[in-house]
């Protein structure tokens, strides 16, 4: 047995990115940037009217101003700004040289046809400067960054249409134990139905993995043989649910070294989630967790979506962050790690939902983060600043 921290570092000793690969704008939503992107042009591009308003120069805003002409966005100005002159200007519109000001619409008398006068008492430039936002050849997006509708719109103003990114690991899915029967199906007396794998598979779509479920591998070595050698060969990760343990069925340890891969832990000190296995054969990974649905579901969160985020080049993807705990709370036994479910409340705290152990995973449904507890701590006083993975 190890500590949750060597395993972390284990599988971060043997983790390799992923291939890369480019795709459409349209398309990128939830995935890696593999390379940093720049900008090509400065913005904005031009100086820039912030406000529908006129173009003039602020020396000379006491006087009658003749209007020049009118500039909508898209356009480019014909006239220069001289003494006493201006354009009218759209919002978003270039700014014509010799101006170094616009004057809004609403703080202008019109005298004519084309003279007007400035009547407020005072204003501001209300235009953006040339690249005060982004100059010409600045990096906008750094590899690693996981990409949402915002940067989106960075990619598409700076013409990055067809962005590189990792590709998404396909990960395969293996129930195991002749008890499980699926989803469709009515149990017999000493059967229930499969949830872990069902789970599982939504939990690697969420975390931006392609998913294929494999089926429920009998209690035989060689149905379990099967489906592990059937997954690795189609799959960069294989994940399997249950048979890890000590039982006279729990044979999969054995079988995933039969099949060739090198076991780099198999026990780790929390709770839950004590028995699971990380294993590797050259770039596939194999991580069998437990059967309990708790154990599974808490362990995808806390150990394999580290290695996801590792192989995708996103290693900070999922952070831990602190929030105070609402209420004392105490606990037996403290010779594991312990994660347990929480919920938020509004005066921003996390408060412990109620958790009968590892295979009550109703109670993850009021859950919105997993909570820790180290080794060695047996209470934690109301306002402990609480270190919660959200989920």
């Amino acid at each position: 047995m190890i500590l949750f921290e060597e395993a972390l570092q284990i599988i971060e000793d043997c983790a390799i990115p992923v291939d890369t690969e480019k795709v459409k704008l349209e398309t990128c939503l939830g995935r890696i940037l593999a390379v940093d992107v720049f900008s090509d042009m400065d913005m904005p591009p031009f100086d820039k009217s912030a406000v529908d308003g006129y173009a003039c120069r602020f020396s000379d805003l006491k006087n009658e101003l003749k209007v020049l002409e009118i500039i909508p966005a898209g356009k480019v100005p014909t006239r220069f700004i001289s003494k006493d002159e201006c354009s009218k200007l759209m919002t978003g519109g270039m700014l014509p040289d010799g101006a170094d000001t616009v004057i809004m619409v609403e703080d202008v008398d019109v005298l004519g046809v084309d003279t007007i006068r400035f009547v407020a008492s005072g204003t501001s430039p209300n235009f953006c400067k040339q690249a005060e936002d982004i100059g010409k050849g600045a990096k906008v997006l750094e590899k690693g960054t996981f990409i949402r509708p915002q940067e989106i719109a960075i990619l598409a103003s700076v013409g990055c249409a067809n962005p590189e990114v990792y590709k998404q690991p396909v990960i395969g899915v293996i129930s195991t134990g002749d008890e499980l029967v699926e989803p469709n199906e009515i149990p017999s007396k000493s059967q229930i139905r499969n949830s872990n794998a069902w789970q599982l598979l939504a939990q690697v779509q969420r975390a931006g993995c392609i998913g294929r479920y494999f089926g429920i591998a009998d209690d035989t070595e060689k149905s379990t043989q099967n489906l592990i050698e059937d997954a690795a060969n189609q799959c960069d990760i294989v994940i399997l649910t249950g048979g890890i343990s000590a039982g006279d069925f729990d044979f999969v340890p054995k079988v995933i070294q039969q099949v060739g891969f090198d076991i780099k832990f198999r026990s780790l000190a929390v709770q839950p989630g004590k028995p699971i296995i990380f294993a590797t054969r050259e770039n596939k990974y194999l991580v069998a967790l437990p059967g309990n649905p708790v154990s599974s579901f808490v362990q995808f969160e806390m150990t394999v979506r580290h290695l996801i985020s590792l192989i995708t080049g996103n290693p900070t993807s999922k952070k831990d962050f602190l929030i105070p705990i609402g209420i004392d709370y105490t606990r037996k036994k403290t010779a594991r790690k312990a994660f347990f479910p929480v919920y938020f409340t509004k005066e921003g705290t996390a408060l412990p939902v109620e958790y009968h152990g590892s295979a009550h995973i109703h109670s993850y449904i009021y859950a919105d983060g997993i909570a820790t507890i180290e080794i060695g701590e047996k209470e934690l006083t109301k306002g402990t600043p609480l270190h919660v993975r959200p989920i």
